[in-house]
């Protein structure tokens, strides 16, 4: 039963031609690049991070996706970044490259970036064909191509973002604008659309509150995501997400900033790690258990420490 449900879920994906393709992430505040590349380099630090995401566990060739992402600054004039993720569903599998550059802008005592993204989209199709629980085989079908097939092509996104450090952002993107058609597997890829934004309220010393919210479509199917979650001191986290008629989501992580120095540098680090779980709200929540991702953060920034010169005084043994 979960294997047709899977198959009616993945076949529900391509009835438009234009169907959405962009990976789901709840902890996507954590991330932002990838579907808005003005967010790249807001911050003086180099910054790599890792997602993982399992959902709908329980099912036979669930979704799974992994993603990769580094942002740095350059001079203080703008940003860049790259970000490489593999995004895997039942016999589809998807595999995207980009770089970004974010240009800065100094205003009203905050930041704003416009960004560009350049980067490869990849598809690849199986051939796979599984027979339901409990059928011997499937007859075969002339219609159904019996090698994989894969295309790909360039793909662009843009994005406009403002920043104003520890206290609000704002940002509205679309990936895809090319629009690409993948001939070899009759697929045209869907732009995409995001607006997100997000404010801190501190609650006292030990206390802040952060709220994030994303919006997203293809103009085919449109969701939301709507996020609390509450900062102690600086270092644990615990939170909310919701996206109605999807999932309730629980979440909790760490971030762990530090110091350290020599002789010629100084470095400051944070290290963050976050674990989500979706509590499914849909019909799905009958043959899955729900989805688990998992985020990790390293940001680090090096300071240059001008060296000090010293004299030997030849009259001192």
């Amino acid at each position: 039963m979960r294997r047709i449900l899977l198959f009616v879920v993945v076949s529900l994906a391509f009835t438009s031609l234009k169907a959405q393709q962009d990976p789901q992430f709840t902890q996507w505040f954590q991330d932002k690049q990838s579907f808005n590349p003005a967010a790249v380099g807001l911050t003086d630090a180099h910054c790599l991070s890792v997602f993982y995401r399992n959902q709908w566990n329980g099912f036979d060739n669930q979704p799974n996706t992994a993603m990769v992402n580094y942002s740095g600054r350059i001079a203080n004039f703008g940003g860049v970044g790259l970000t490489f993720y593999n995004d895997q569903l039942g016999q589809e599998t998807n595999n995207i490259f980009r770089i970004m550059g974010g240009y800065h802008i100094n205003a009203g005592g905050g930041t704003l970036s416009l960004g560009l993204g350049l980067g490869y989209y990849g598809k690849q199709l199986g051939n796979s064909w599984l027979p339901p629980d409990g059928v011997a085989s499937i007859p075969s079908d002339a219609a159904i191509n019996s090698d994989k097939r894969s295309d790909g092509s360039f793909d662009m996104n843009l994005g406009v973002y403002y920043y104003q450090p520890e206290k609000y952002y704002f940002g509205i993107s679309s990936t895809h604008l090319t629009q690409s058609d993948l001939d070899q597997l009759s697929i045209k890829v869907a732009r995409h659309y995001y607006l997100m934004g997000g404010y801190n309220f501190d609650i006292n010393s030990d206390f802040v509150l952060r709220t994030n919210l994303l919006a997203k479509s293809d103009f085919n199917k449109s969701a939301i995501d709507v996020n609390a979650n509450i900062l102690w001191r600086g270092m644990l986290y615990g939170g909310l997400s919701y996206r109605p008629g999807d999932a309730v989501a629980p979440m909790v992580g760490l971030e762990y900033c530090t110091s350290s120095g020599d002789k010629s540098t100084q470095k400051n680090q944070c290290f963050r790690i976050g674990y989500s779980y979706d509590a499914t709200t849909s019909e799905i929540k009958n043959y899955s258990s729900g989805s688990h991702e998992i985020f990790v953060g390293y940001c680090f920034k090096i300071v240059n420490i001008p060296s000090t010169q010293k004299h030997a005084n030849p009259r001192i043994w």
